[in-house]
């Protein structure tokens, strides 16, 4: 899946929100992420972005396709919560807050050429967080979308399920894929001897590939994982 792809994907889910303000004011900010409060500009784009450098999808197209996870678990985790115990989350809020936890975090990072993938840019100076409830005040978005991407980050109590229903989500891929990367990359190393830095070499087949087909026969062999990567050594970062 490419990332134009992943972007598709979620377009599509926030054409499935029902409520029309909440819809359009996703829509808008999916097809145009910019920062309207501040002159600051991104050193990489939402498309190139990863989720987190050297943490949970550290390489290309990462952080749209752990924004499609969180959404993916997100309105499981909804449907799961009514049937098992009765509680009933809004569907508009539970999609809106899951796409859009994550959408500033492209302007953090920039492009790590030395060690491979990204870094953190030390220019910058509003955390994501922060950076999402100024644009949707700016934006005019309801209080109700406010709070519960607020609350998504688990930073403050909780007020609203659907803000604690996007942080369990986003709390579990983060946590799947940073351990899935951990058991890839020590799987890799092997490659340092051939000169192919596993951090490059697993950015270079998210590039070339897809974001989502990263981790393909993971857990398969080692040997013929390792094989599966040498095609995108030498690529560049």
């Amino acid at each position: 899946m490419a990332v134009s792809q992943l972007l598709d994907r979620l377009l599509e889910y926030a054409g499935s929100i029902s409520d029309h303000r909440i819809r359009q004011l996703v829509l808008d900010m999916l097809n145009s992420p910019a920062l309207t409060f501040t002159d600051a500009r991104p050193l990489v784009t939402l498309h190139e972005s990863p989720a987190a450098p050297r943490k949970h999808h550290f390489f290309t197209g990462g952080l749209l396709l752990h924004t499609l996870g969180v959404v993916e678990l997100a309105v499981r985790i909804r449907d799961y919560v009514e049937t098992v115990y009765g509680l009933r989350a809004d569907r508009d809020l539970v999609i809106a807050a899951a796409i859009l936890h994550d959408l500033f975090k492209y302007y953090q990072y920039e492009k790590d050429e030395v060690e491979g993938g990204y870094k953190p840019r030390s220019d910058w100076f509003v955390s994501h967080d922060y950076s999402l409830v100024a644009e949707l005040a700016r934006r005019g978005a309801p209080d109700r979308l406010i709070r519960a991407v607020a609350e998504a980050h688990g930073l403050q109590p909780f007020t609203t399920l659907e803000g604690l229903i996007v942080h369990i989500a986003d709390s579990a891929d983060a946590r799947f894929v940073d351990v899935l990367q951990q058991v890839l990359v020590n799987n890799l190393k092997t490659l340092d001897k051939e000169g192919c830095n596993p951090i490059k070499v697993i950015d270079e087949k998210a590039r070339r590939a897809g974001a989502n087909r990263v981790f393909e026969g993971l857990f398969e062999g080692r040997e013929k994982l390792i094989e599966s990567f040498k095609p995108y050594c030498g690529g560049g970062s």
